[in-house]
Protein backbone atom coordinates (compact mmCIF):
# COMPACT_ATOMS: atom_id res chain seq x y z
CA UNK A 1 0.00 0.00 0.00
CA UNK A 2 1.13 3.55 -0.73
CA UNK A 3 2.51 5.07 2.51
CA UNK A 4 0.13 8.05 2.45
CA UNK A 5 -2.88 5.80 1.93
CA UNK A 6 -1.61 3.50 4.68
CA UNK A 7 -1.31 6.47 7.05
CA UNK A 8 -4.84 7.64 6.25
CA UNK A 9 -6.26 4.14 6.69
CA UNK A 10 -4.83 3.88 10.21
CA UNK A 11 -6.37 7.18 11.29
CA UNK A 12 -9.85 7.05 12.72
CA UNK A 13 -12.48 9.18 11.03
CA UNK A 14 -12.79 11.26 14.18
CA UNK A 15 -9.05 11.90 14.38
CA UNK A 16 -8.94 12.87 10.69
CA UNK A 17 -11.60 15.54 11.01
CA UNK A 18 -10.28 16.67 14.35
CA UNK A 19 -6.77 17.19 12.99
CA UNK A 20 -8.05 18.74 9.78
CA UNK A 21 -10.25 21.22 11.59
CA UNK A 22 -8.05 22.03 14.54
CA UNK A 23 -4.47 21.19 13.61
CA UNK A 24 -3.45 24.61 12.25
CA UNK A 25 -5.40 26.45 14.94
CA UNK A 26 -3.75 24.39 17.67
CA UNK A 27 -0.30 25.11 16.25
CA UNK A 28 -1.04 28.82 16.08
CA UNK A 29 -2.41 28.86 19.62
CA UNK A 30 0.60 26.97 20.95
CA UNK A 31 2.92 29.58 19.47
CA UNK A 32 1.09 32.28 21.44
CA UNK A 33 1.32 30.53 24.81
CA UNK A 34 4.07 31.61 27.23
CA UNK A 35 5.52 28.11 27.44
CA UNK A 36 4.49 26.97 23.99
CA UNK A 37 8.03 26.71 22.71
CA UNK A 38 9.01 24.47 25.61
CA UNK A 39 5.97 22.19 25.66
CA UNK A 40 7.54 19.56 23.41
CA UNK A 41 10.65 19.61 25.59
CA UNK A 42 8.75 18.71 28.72
CA UNK A 43 8.24 22.12 30.34
CA UNK A 44 4.46 22.16 30.22
CA UNK A 45 2.26 25.08 31.21
CA UNK A 46 -0.86 24.51 33.31
CA UNK A 47 -3.56 22.68 31.35
CA UNK A 48 -5.93 25.08 29.62
CA UNK A 49 -9.65 24.42 29.94
CA UNK A 50 -12.39 25.10 27.43
CA UNK A 51 -12.10 28.56 25.84
CA UNK A 52 -15.72 29.44 26.63
CA UNK A 53 -15.31 28.72 30.35
CA UNK A 54 -16.06 30.09 32.83
CA UNK A 55 -19.53 30.96 31.54
CA UNK A 56 -19.78 33.76 34.11
CA UNK A 57 -17.69 35.19 36.92
CA UNK A 58 -17.04 32.37 39.42
CA UNK A 59 -17.20 32.86 43.18
CA UNK A 60 -14.94 29.83 43.73
CA UNK A 61 -11.66 28.98 42.02
CA UNK A 62 -11.33 25.55 43.57
CA UNK A 63 -13.37 23.01 45.54
CA UNK A 64 -12.85 20.44 48.30
CA UNK A 65 -15.43 17.65 48.58
CA UNK A 66 -15.55 15.77 51.89
CA UNK A 67 -17.39 12.59 50.94
CA UNK A 68 -18.70 10.39 53.77
CA UNK A 69 -18.90 7.07 51.94
CA UNK A 70 -21.56 4.74 53.33
CA UNK A 71 -24.23 7.36 54.12
CA UNK A 72 -24.27 9.27 57.44
CA UNK A 73 -27.44 9.07 59.54
CA UNK A 74 -29.16 12.44 59.12
CA UNK A 75 -31.49 11.74 62.08
CA UNK A 76 -28.58 11.34 64.44
CA UNK A 77 -26.50 14.27 63.20
CA UNK A 78 -28.46 17.17 61.64
CA UNK A 79 -32.16 16.37 61.21
CA UNK A 80 -33.56 16.80 64.73
CA UNK A 81 -36.90 15.05 65.29
CA UNK A 82 -37.71 15.25 69.04
CA UNK A 83 -41.32 14.13 68.46
CA UNK A 84 -40.03 10.69 67.49
CA UNK A 85 -39.42 9.95 71.18
CA UNK A 86 -43.14 9.26 71.47
CA UNK A 87 -42.92 6.78 68.58
CA UNK A 88 -40.26 4.53 70.08
CA UNK A 89 -40.82 0.92 68.90
CA UNK A 90 -44.09 1.82 67.16
CA UNK A 91 -44.50 0.83 63.53
CA UNK A 92 -43.70 3.43 60.90
CA UNK A 93 -47.10 4.41 59.44
CA UNK A 94 -47.78 3.18 55.94
CA UNK A 95 -48.95 6.69 55.10
CA UNK A 96 -45.34 7.79 55.63
CA UNK A 97 -43.59 4.85 54.00
CA UNK A 98 -45.98 4.95 51.03
CA UNK A 99 -44.86 1.60 49.70
CA UNK A 100 -41.41 2.93 48.86
CA UNK A 101 -38.68 0.60 47.74
CA UNK A 102 -36.71 -1.14 50.50
CA UNK A 103 -33.38 -2.91 50.43
CA UNK A 104 -33.24 -6.69 50.77
CA UNK A 105 -31.69 -6.16 54.21
CA UNK A 106 -34.97 -4.98 55.73
CA UNK A 107 -37.68 -5.83 53.18
CA UNK A 108 -38.35 -9.15 54.95
CA UNK A 109 -38.64 -7.63 58.42
CA UNK A 110 -41.98 -8.34 60.06
CA UNK A 111 -42.08 -4.78 61.42
CA UNK A 112 -40.54 -1.35 60.81
CA UNK A 113 -40.24 0.02 64.37
CA UNK A 114 -39.36 3.69 64.73
CA UNK A 115 -35.94 4.29 66.34
CA UNK A 116 -35.65 7.83 67.77
CA UNK A 117 -32.14 9.22 67.94
CA UNK A 118 -30.45 8.46 71.26
CA UNK A 119 -28.20 11.50 70.87
CA UNK A 120 -28.91 14.96 72.21
CA UNK A 121 -29.14 18.02 69.97
CA UNK A 122 -28.47 21.70 70.56
CA UNK A 123 -29.17 24.85 68.60
CA UNK A 124 -26.22 26.81 67.24
CA UNK A 125 -25.59 30.00 65.34
CA UNK A 126 -27.72 32.97 64.42
CA UNK A 127 -30.29 30.80 62.68
CA UNK A 128 -30.57 28.21 65.44
CA UNK A 129 -29.36 25.21 63.45
CA UNK A 130 -29.95 21.93 65.30
CA UNK A 131 -26.75 19.88 65.46
CA UNK A 132 -26.09 16.68 67.38
CA UNK A 133 -23.77 16.53 70.37
CA UNK A 134 -21.75 14.10 68.22
CA UNK A 135 -20.51 17.17 66.31
CA UNK A 136 -19.57 19.92 68.81
CA UNK A 137 -17.06 21.52 66.43
CA UNK A 138 -19.71 21.69 63.72
CA UNK A 139 -21.81 23.61 66.23
CA UNK A 140 -18.99 26.12 66.62
CA UNK A 141 -18.99 26.80 62.87
CA UNK A 142 -22.76 26.74 62.29
CA UNK A 143 -22.66 30.30 60.96
CA UNK A 144 -20.11 29.24 58.33
CA UNK A 145 -22.34 26.50 56.92
CA UNK A 146 -25.33 26.17 54.63
CA UNK A 147 -27.01 22.98 55.86
CA UNK A 148 -29.27 21.37 53.25
CA UNK A 149 -31.67 18.85 54.83
CA UNK A 150 -33.70 18.02 51.72
CA UNK A 151 -31.36 16.09 49.42
CA UNK A 152 -32.78 13.03 47.67
CA UNK A 153 -31.74 10.44 45.11
CA UNK A 154 -33.23 7.43 43.29
CA UNK A 155 -30.48 4.92 44.12
CA UNK A 156 -30.91 2.75 47.22
CA UNK A 157 -27.72 0.64 47.23
CA UNK A 158 -24.18 1.89 47.77
CA UNK A 159 -22.47 1.20 44.48
CA UNK A 160 -25.06 2.77 42.16
CA UNK A 161 -25.73 5.58 44.65
CA UNK A 162 -22.14 6.70 45.08
CA UNK A 163 -21.50 6.29 41.35
CA UNK A 164 -24.62 8.39 40.70
CA UNK A 165 -23.68 11.37 42.84
CA UNK A 166 -20.00 11.30 41.78
CA UNK A 167 -20.57 10.87 38.03
CA UNK A 168 -24.21 11.75 37.35
CA UNK A 169 -25.29 8.22 36.44
CA UNK A 170 -25.88 5.01 38.36
CA UNK A 171 -24.05 2.96 35.71
CA UNK A 172 -20.25 3.00 35.47
CA UNK A 173 -18.50 4.67 32.58
CA UNK A 174 -19.31 8.36 33.07
CA UNK A 175 -16.90 11.15 33.93
CA UNK A 176 -16.63 12.17 37.57
CA UNK A 177 -17.26 15.67 38.91
CA UNK A 178 -13.54 16.32 39.34
CA UNK A 179 -12.81 15.15 35.79
CA UNK A 180 -15.48 17.52 34.44
CA UNK A 181 -13.88 20.42 36.33
CA UNK A 182 -10.42 19.47 35.04
CA UNK A 183 -11.73 19.25 31.50
CA UNK A 184 -13.76 22.44 31.62
CA UNK A 185 -11.60 24.76 33.72
CA UNK A 186 -8.13 23.31 33.34
CA UNK A 187 -5.29 23.51 35.83
CA UNK A 188 -4.02 26.42 37.92
CA UNK A 189 -0.80 24.59 38.88
CA UNK A 190 1.78 23.03 36.57
CA UNK A 191 3.43 20.88 39.27
CA UNK A 192 0.45 19.11 40.83
CA UNK A 193 -2.53 17.28 39.33
CA UNK A 194 -5.70 19.25 38.70
CA UNK A 195 -7.80 16.64 40.54
CA UNK A 196 -6.49 14.85 43.64
CA UNK A 197 -8.24 12.12 45.65
CA UNK A 198 -7.45 11.02 49.22
CA UNK A 199 -8.88 7.92 50.89
CA UNK A 200 -8.03 8.20 54.60
CA UNK A 201 -8.39 5.63 57.37
CA UNK A 202 -11.53 5.47 59.52
CA UNK A 203 -12.47 4.36 63.03
CA UNK A 204 -15.61 2.36 62.37
CA UNK A 205 -15.72 -1.32 61.39
CA UNK A 206 -13.07 -2.01 58.78
CA UNK A 207 -15.34 -4.10 56.56
CA UNK A 208 -16.55 -0.94 54.82
CA UNK A 209 -17.90 -0.53 51.31
CA UNK A 210 -15.24 -0.59 48.61
CA UNK A 211 -14.19 2.50 46.70
CA UNK A 212 -13.60 2.09 42.97
CA UNK A 213 -11.33 4.18 40.74
CA UNK A 214 -14.29 5.04 38.54
CA UNK A 215 -15.54 7.39 41.27
CA UNK A 216 -12.71 9.72 40.30
CA UNK A 217 -12.29 8.44 36.73
CA UNK A 218 -12.55 10.38 33.48
CA UNK A 219 -15.03 8.02 31.79
CA UNK A 220 -15.43 9.12 28.17
CA UNK A 221 -13.22 12.18 28.69
CA UNK A 222 -9.50 11.87 27.88
CA UNK A 223 -7.71 10.00 30.65
CA UNK A 224 -5.56 13.00 31.62
CA UNK A 225 -8.60 14.43 33.42
CA UNK A 226 -9.00 11.57 35.90
CA UNK A 227 -8.16 12.03 39.56
CA UNK A 228 -4.79 11.13 41.04
CA UNK A 229 -5.14 9.20 44.29
CA UNK A 230 -2.71 9.84 47.13
CA UNK A 231 -1.92 6.77 49.23
CA UNK A 232 -2.07 6.78 53.01
CA UNK A 233 1.01 4.57 53.48
CA UNK A 234 4.40 4.50 51.79
CA UNK A 235 5.03 6.86 48.91
CA UNK A 236 1.98 9.11 48.49
CA UNK A 237 1.95 8.08 44.81
CA UNK A 238 3.16 4.73 43.47
CA UNK A 239 6.63 4.81 41.92
CA UNK A 240 7.21 8.36 43.16
CA UNK A 241 10.75 7.47 44.23
CA UNK A 242 13.37 6.49 41.70
CA UNK A 243 14.62 2.89 41.97
CA UNK A 244 18.16 2.26 43.26
CA UNK A 245 20.81 3.33 40.75
CA UNK A 246 18.56 5.83 38.94
CA UNK A 247 18.95 9.53 39.71
CA UNK A 248 16.87 12.48 38.51
CA UNK A 249 19.11 13.17 35.50
CA UNK A 250 18.81 9.55 34.38
CA UNK A 251 15.04 9.75 34.75
CA UNK A 252 14.96 12.96 32.67
CA UNK A 253 16.96 11.35 29.85
CA UNK A 254 14.73 8.27 29.86
CA UNK A 255 11.61 10.44 29.79
CA UNK A 256 12.96 12.53 26.90
CA UNK A 257 13.62 9.39 24.87
CA UNK A 258 10.17 8.05 25.66
CA UNK A 259 8.63 11.40 24.74
CA UNK A 260 10.28 11.31 21.30
CA UNK A 261 8.81 7.86 20.67
CA UNK A 262 5.36 8.95 21.80
CA UNK A 263 5.56 12.11 19.69
CA UNK A 264 6.31 9.94 16.67
CA UNK A 265 3.26 7.81 17.44
CA UNK A 266 1.16 10.93 17.94
CA UNK A 267 2.17 12.40 14.59
CA UNK A 268 1.42 9.08 12.88
CA UNK A 269 -1.95 8.24 14.44
CA UNK A 270 -3.23 11.46 15.99
CA UNK A 271 -4.69 9.62 18.97
CA UNK A 272 -5.42 12.13 21.79
CA UNK A 273 -4.66 9.42 24.35
CA UNK A 274 -1.05 9.47 23.17
CA UNK A 275 -0.89 13.18 23.92
CA UNK A 276 -2.47 12.47 27.32
CA UNK A 277 0.24 9.90 27.98
CA UNK A 278 2.99 12.40 27.15
CA UNK A 279 1.41 14.98 29.44
CA UNK A 280 0.99 12.53 32.31
CA UNK A 281 4.60 11.33 32.10
CA UNK A 282 5.73 14.94 32.41
CA UNK A 283 3.40 15.55 35.35
CA UNK A 284 4.69 12.40 37.06
CA UNK A 285 8.26 13.70 36.72
CA UNK A 286 7.37 17.06 38.27
CA UNK A 287 5.41 15.34 41.04
CA UNK A 288 8.63 13.67 42.21
CA UNK A 289 9.50 17.09 43.64
CA UNK A 290 6.09 18.66 44.27
CA UNK A 291 4.44 15.76 46.14
CA UNK A 292 7.15 15.35 48.82
CA UNK A 293 6.98 19.12 49.39
CA UNK A 294 3.19 18.95 49.63
CA UNK A 295 3.13 16.10 52.15
CA UNK A 296 5.96 17.36 54.36
CA UNK A 297 4.23 19.04 57.30
CA UNK A 298 7.45 20.20 58.97
CA UNK A 299 6.74 23.82 58.07
CA UNK A 300 3.29 23.83 59.70
CA UNK A 301 3.17 25.86 62.96
CA UNK A 302 2.15 23.96 66.07
CA UNK A 303 -0.98 26.06 66.57
CA UNK A 304 -2.20 25.00 63.13
CA UNK A 305 -1.52 21.33 63.86
CA UNK A 306 -3.40 21.70 67.14
CA UNK A 307 -6.43 23.04 65.27
CA UNK A 308 -6.78 19.79 63.34
CA UNK A 309 -6.54 17.62 66.43
CA UNK A 310 -4.27 14.84 67.71
CA UNK A 311 -4.66 12.63 64.63
CA UNK A 312 -3.14 15.18 62.26
CA UNK A 313 0.40 13.82 62.70
CA UNK A 314 -0.67 10.27 61.78
CA UNK A 315 -0.32 9.81 58.03
CA UNK A 316 -3.50 8.61 56.36
CA UNK A 317 -6.00 9.94 58.91
CA UNK A 318 -8.89 12.21 58.01
CA UNK A 319 -7.28 15.03 59.99
CA UNK A 320 -4.04 14.70 58.05
CA UNK A 321 -6.03 14.57 54.81
CA UNK A 322 -7.86 17.81 55.62
CA UNK A 323 -4.56 19.56 56.30
CA UNK A 324 -3.23 18.25 52.97
CA UNK A 325 -6.39 19.58 51.31
CA UNK A 326 -5.65 23.05 52.71
CA UNK A 327 -2.06 22.82 51.48
CA UNK A 328 -3.35 21.87 48.03
CA UNK A 329 -5.78 24.80 48.09
CA UNK A 330 -2.79 27.07 48.75
CA UNK A 331 -1.07 25.52 45.73
CA UNK A 332 -4.16 26.04 43.55
CA UNK A 333 -5.14 22.43 43.01
CA UNK A 334 -8.50 22.75 41.31
CA UNK A 335 -10.41 19.90 43.00
CA UNK A 336 -9.67 17.73 46.03
CA UNK A 337 -12.00 14.91 47.05
CA UNK A 338 -11.60 13.07 50.36
CA UNK A 339 -13.51 9.78 50.67
CA UNK A 340 -13.95 8.84 54.34
CA UNK A 341 -15.35 5.32 54.62
CA UNK A 342 -17.23 3.48 57.37
CA UNK A 343 -20.56 5.39 57.50
CA UNK A 344 -22.74 2.30 56.99
CA UNK A 345 -24.39 1.82 60.39
CA UNK A 346 -26.86 -1.04 59.85
CA UNK A 347 -26.35 -1.89 63.53
CA UNK A 348 -24.47 -0.71 66.60
CA UNK A 349 -24.95 3.01 65.96
CA UNK A 350 -24.25 3.73 69.65
CA UNK A 351 -20.59 2.72 69.18
CA UNK A 352 -19.77 3.14 65.51
CA UNK A 353 -21.37 6.50 64.71
CA UNK A 354 -19.65 8.44 67.54
CA UNK A 355 -16.25 7.11 66.47
CA UNK A 356 -16.88 8.13 62.86
CA UNK A 357 -18.01 11.60 63.94
CA UNK A 358 -14.93 11.98 66.12
CA UNK A 359 -12.79 11.26 63.04
CA UNK A 360 -14.23 14.14 61.06
CA UNK A 361 -15.72 16.75 63.42
CA UNK A 362 -12.68 18.76 64.50
CA UNK A 363 -10.78 18.41 61.18
CA UNK A 364 -13.77 19.73 59.20
CA UNK A 365 -13.95 22.74 61.52
CA UNK A 366 -10.19 23.25 61.34
CA UNK A 367 -10.17 23.10 57.54
CA UNK A 368 -12.75 25.86 57.27
CA UNK A 369 -11.13 28.04 59.93
CA UNK A 370 -7.68 27.51 58.43
CA UNK A 371 -8.89 28.50 54.95
CA UNK A 372 -10.75 31.47 56.40
CA UNK A 373 -7.77 32.91 58.27
CA UNK A 374 -5.62 32.59 55.12
CA UNK A 375 -8.18 34.38 52.95
CA UNK A 376 -8.85 31.22 50.93
CA UNK A 377 -12.36 30.31 52.06
CA UNK A 378 -14.04 33.02 50.00
CA UNK A 379 -12.87 31.38 46.76
CA UNK A 380 -12.76 27.75 47.92
CA UNK A 381 -16.02 25.77 47.92
CA UNK A 382 -16.35 23.07 50.60
CA UNK A 383 -18.97 20.31 50.26
CA UNK A 384 -19.73 17.64 52.88
CA UNK A 385 -22.11 14.69 52.45
CA UNK A 386 -22.71 11.07 51.46
CA UNK A 387 -24.59 9.11 48.83
CA UNK A 388 -27.98 8.83 50.62
CA UNK A 389 -29.45 8.85 54.13
CA UNK A 390 -30.65 6.31 56.73
CA UNK A 391 -34.07 5.05 57.72
CA UNK A 392 -36.00 6.30 60.72
CA UNK A 393 -37.02 2.73 61.42
CA UNK A 394 -34.67 0.22 62.99
CA UNK A 395 -32.84 -2.54 61.18
CA UNK A 396 -32.46 -5.54 63.47
CA UNK A 397 -32.82 -5.40 67.25
CA UNK A 398 -34.10 -2.15 68.75
CA UNK A 399 -33.31 -0.88 72.24
CA UNK A 400 -33.33 2.63 73.65
CA UNK A 401 -29.53 2.59 73.79
CA UNK A 402 -28.70 0.97 70.46
CA UNK A 403 -30.16 0.32 67.03
CA UNK A 404 -29.29 0.23 63.34
CA UNK A 405 -30.57 2.07 60.28
CA UNK A 406 -30.91 0.86 56.69
CA UNK A 407 -30.29 2.83 53.48
CA UNK A 408 -32.74 5.59 52.68
CA UNK A 409 -32.61 7.64 49.44
CA UNK A 410 -35.68 9.87 49.96
CA UNK A 411 -34.02 12.43 52.24
CA UNK A 412 -30.57 13.16 53.59
CA UNK A 413 -28.37 16.07 54.65
CA UNK A 414 -25.33 17.77 53.14
CA UNK A 415 -23.63 21.03 53.98
CA UNK A 416 -21.70 23.56 51.93
CA UNK A 417 -19.40 26.42 52.87
CA UNK A 418 -17.07 28.91 51.28
CA UNK A 419 -16.87 30.17 47.71
CA UNK A 420 -20.23 31.42 46.52
CA UNK A 421 -22.33 29.95 49.35
CA UNK A 422 -24.55 32.05 51.63
CA UNK A 423 -23.42 30.97 55.13
CA UNK A 424 -25.47 30.52 58.27
CA UNK A 425 -28.62 28.97 56.84
CA UNK A 426 -30.64 25.78 57.01
CA UNK A 427 -32.29 24.97 53.70
CA UNK A 428 -35.19 22.56 53.17
CA UNK A 429 -36.94 20.28 55.61
CA UNK A 430 -38.24 16.75 56.03
CA UNK A 431 -41.44 15.34 57.49
CA UNK A 432 -41.83 14.50 61.18
CA UNK A 433 -40.20 11.10 60.61
CA UNK A 434 -37.21 12.29 58.54
CA UNK A 435 -38.51 9.96 55.85
CA UNK A 436 -39.70 12.25 53.04
CA UNK A 437 -38.76 15.75 51.92
CA UNK A 438 -41.41 18.20 53.13
CA UNK A 439 -39.98 21.47 51.81
CA UNK A 440 -37.56 22.59 49.07
CA UNK A 441 -36.43 19.26 47.59
CA UNK A 442 -32.90 19.16 46.16
CA UNK A 443 -32.00 16.34 43.80
CA UNK A 444 -28.35 15.25 43.66
CA UNK A 445 -28.23 16.67 40.10
CA UNK A 446 -29.34 20.00 41.55
CA UNK A 447 -26.49 19.78 44.06
CA UNK A 448 -23.96 19.15 41.28
CA UNK A 449 -25.47 21.98 39.22
CA UNK A 450 -24.99 24.29 42.22
CA UNK A 451 -21.38 23.18 42.69
CA UNK A 452 -20.66 23.88 39.02
CA UNK A 453 -22.38 27.28 39.29
CA UNK A 454 -20.10 28.33 42.16
CA UNK A 455 -17.15 27.63 39.85
CA UNK A 456 -18.61 29.72 37.04
CA UNK A 457 -20.14 26.89 34.98
CA UNK A 458 -23.64 26.67 33.55
CA UNK A 459 -24.33 22.95 33.95
CA UNK A 460 -26.52 22.87 30.83
CA UNK A 461 -23.67 24.17 28.67
CA UNK A 462 -20.90 21.89 29.92
CA UNK A 463 -21.18 18.88 27.59
CA UNK A 464 -19.01 16.35 25.76
CA UNK A 465 -20.02 14.55 22.59
CA UNK A 466 -19.76 10.77 23.06
CA UNK A 467 -21.46 8.05 21.05
CA UNK A 468 -23.43 10.77 19.23
CA UNK A 469 -24.82 12.11 22.51
CA UNK A 470 -24.07 15.33 24.38
CA UNK A 471 -23.09 13.99 27.78
CA UNK A 472 -23.55 16.16 30.88
CA UNK A 473 -22.79 15.66 34.56
CA UNK A 474 -26.38 16.62 35.44
CA UNK A 475 -28.12 14.44 32.83
CA UNK A 476 -30.60 15.39 30.14
CA UNK A 477 -33.65 16.22 32.26
CA UNK A 478 -34.09 19.79 33.56
CA UNK A 479 -32.15 20.43 36.77
CA UNK A 480 -31.97 23.56 38.87
CA UNK A 481 -29.16 25.47 40.52
CA UNK A 482 -30.28 26.09 44.11
CA UNK A 483 -30.17 29.89 43.97
CA UNK A 484 -31.20 30.38 47.60
CA UNK A 485 -27.89 28.82 48.68
CA UNK A 486 -25.81 31.34 46.76
CA UNK A 487 -24.42 34.71 47.70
Amino acid sequence: MHPIRQHLSTMTRRHFFQRGAMGLGSAALTSLLPDGANAAAGTLAPTIGLPELPHFAPRAKRAIYLFMAGAPSQMDMFDYKPQMADWFDKDLPESVRQGQRLTTMTSEQARFPVAPSKFKFRQYGKHGAWISDLLPYHGRMADDLAIVKSLYTEAINHDPAITYICTGNQLPGRASLGAWLSYGLGSMNDNLPTFVVITPSWSGPQEAQALYNRLWGSGFLPSKYQGVALRSQGDPVLFLSNPPGIDRQDRRRMLDSLSRLNQRTLSEFGDPETQARITQYEMAFRMQSSIPDLTDLADEPQHVLDMYGPEVNKPGTFAASCLLARRMAERDVRFVQIFHRGWDQHKNIAVDLPSQCQDIDQPCWALIQDLKQRGLLEDTLIVWGGEFGRTTYCQGELTRENYGRDHHPKCFTVWLAGGGIQPGQVYGDTDDFSYNVADKPVHIHDLNATILHCLGIDHEKLAYRFQSLDMRLTGVEPQETVRELLL
